[in-house]
C-alpha cells in the first residue's frame, strides 16, 4: 500500500489508473470505515482512501483540536484491508491558501436536523468532499449511511455538477448492542457506554410502532425524546421523515427515523430505515 501526503505526489500515484474508487475518511478508523474501504474494492481499479481532518465542517463548540489523528494506526488497518493507495494531506498542503471559494448546498436540506445544529457542517462537508473527489480523480465513492443526511447532500450536489461519479451507500456497521460504530464512541466513559445502546433501541421502537401502522409521527417522536431525557441524555432531535428528502412524511412513503443526542459530553447520531 502506497502513502502519500502531497497533491503532486497523489497525481503521480493516480496516473496509471482510470477509475479509482475513493473512500473519504477523518481518520480514527474503525470496522465501519474498513467495511467501506472492503465494499469499494470491486468498484475501481484502484482502492483509496483519504485521511483529512476537515476544519471547515466543524463548528465553534466542535471537537477539531481535540479529534484523534491516529495515522500510523489507520494505515496499519487500511493495508489489511486491501486498501492501495492512502492520501493523508496536511492542512497546508489541502488548503494552501485559505479556502474562500465554499460550496452552498440547499437550504431544504441542510437547515434541517444535523444541519439546525450544525450551522455551516454541510457547506464545509460538500466543499471538502468536492476537492477530495477531483484531486483522487474518483469514478466512484463510498460514503457511510450512518450519515444519512451528509450521504443524501453528497449525492444531489454530485447529482447537480454532472460529475461521473458514482456515490454508494455502505450500510451502519454496529456493535453487538447496536450501538452505530463511530470514531466519537472512544470519546464515552465505561458507563455511558453501556448506556449508549439507548439510542439504537429508540429507533427500532419507533420503526415498530410505524411498522404496526402508528401515524401518529409527531408523538413517537415527542416519546422517544422525553424518554431519553429521562436516561440523562441531552437529545437534539428524534425524527421521521420520508427518505427521498427528509422532509415531512406523506403516505405511502418510504420512511427514516434519525436522531442526535449527546451523552455526557459526547454527539451520538443514528438513523433506521423504516
Amino acid at each position: 500500500m502506497q502513502i502519500v501526503h502531497t497533491l503532486p505526489a497523489l497525481a503521480d500515484a493516480l496516473k496509471p489508473y482510470r477509475h479509482p474508487a475513493v473512500v473519504p475518511t477523518m481518520g480514527n478508523l474503525h470496522e465501519g470505515h474498513l467495511a467501506l474501504v472492503r465494499q469499494a474494492k470491486p468498484l475501481g481499479d484502484l482502492t483509496v482512501a483519504t485521511i483529512f481532518v476537515n476544519r471547515l465542517q466543524f463548528g465553534p463548540q466542535d471537537d477539531f483540536d481535540t479529534y484523534p489523528r491516529t495515522l500510523a494506526a489507520d494505515c496499519a488497518q487500511l493495508e489489511a484491508a486491501g486498501c492501495d493507495l492512502v492520501f493523508a494531506p496536511t492542512e497546508a498542503e489541502f488548503y494552501p491558501e485559505p479556502q474562500t471559494f465554499r460550496i452552498a448546498p440547499p437550504a431544504a436540506l441542510t437547515d434541517v436536523l444535523e444541519g439546525e445544529f450544525r450551522p455551516g457542517f454541510f457547506a464545509g462537508v460538500c466543499t471538502v468532499v468536492l476537492k477530495l473527489l477531483s484531486c483522487t480523480q474518483a469514478r466512484s465513492a463510498v460514503f457511510g449511511k450512518k450519515d444519512y443526511q451528509q450521504l443524501m447532500v453528497i449525492r444531489q450536489m454530485v447529482r447537480q455538477f454532472n460529475l461521473p461519479i458514482a456515490i454508494v451507500g455502505g450500510e451502519t456497521r454496529r456493535a453487538a448492542d447496536g450501538l452505530a460504530m463511530s470514531s466519537r464512541n472512544g470519546y464515552l466513559s465505561e458507563a455511558e457506554r453501556a448506556q449508549a445502546r439507548e439510542l439504537h433501541a429508540s429507533l427500532q421502537a419507533i420503526a415498530q410502532a410505524v411498522r404496526a401502522g402508528n401515524t401518529g409521527y409527531a408523538a413517537l417522536e415527542a416519546h422517544a425524546m422525553e424518554s431519553l431525557r429521562a436516561k440523562g441524555w441531552q437529545p437534539d432531535y428524534v425524527a421521521v421523515r420520508r427518505q427521498a428528502d427528509l422532509q415531512a412524511p406523506h403516505p405511502g412513503d418510504a420512511l427514516v427515523v434519525l436522531a442526535a443526542a449527546r451523552l455526557g459530553s459526547t454527539r451520538l447520531i443514528d438513523n433506521f430505515e423504516i
